[in-house]
């Protein structure tokens, strides 16, 4: 699987953005997708999960500002940001799970996009 983000970039505080990750090649299917960021000097940390069934999970930190979804045809996973603090400042990066058919369950990482509040 080779996941592709996008839509990182500079934006001042309150601003919105939206995350992109689209998942391409798999050869099974893709269960959970999520987002999770890496400030410097911090250890990454989860933003959001989305299941395959819909559940959604969020850091305390994001709710009520974020929201993640997905569209399962098109193995893409979201993320609208609203009400940006600079405290969101981080590399953001999507993850997800892959069920081959041969039953290997794999957890996959994108490569990260940035993403700066900043007035």
């Amino acid at each position: 699987v080779q996941l592709q983000a996008s839509g990182g970039g500079l934006v001042q505080p309150g601003g919105s953005l939206r995350l992109s990750c689209a998942a391409s090649g798999t050869r099974g299917i893709i269960s959970y997708m999520g987002w999770y960021r890496q400030a410097p000097g911090k250890q990454r940390e989860l933003v959001a999960t989305v299941t395959g069934g819909g559940s959604t999970n969020y850091a305390d930190s994001v709710k009520g500002r974020f929201t993640i979804s997905r569209d399962n045809a098109k193995n893409t996973v979201y993320l609208q940001m609203n009400s940006l603090k600079p405290e969101d400042t981080a590399v953001y990066y999507c993850n997800v799970g892959e069920r081959q058919w041969t039953g290997s369950f794999y957890d996959r990482w994108g490569q990260g996009t940035q993403v700066t509040v900043s007035s």
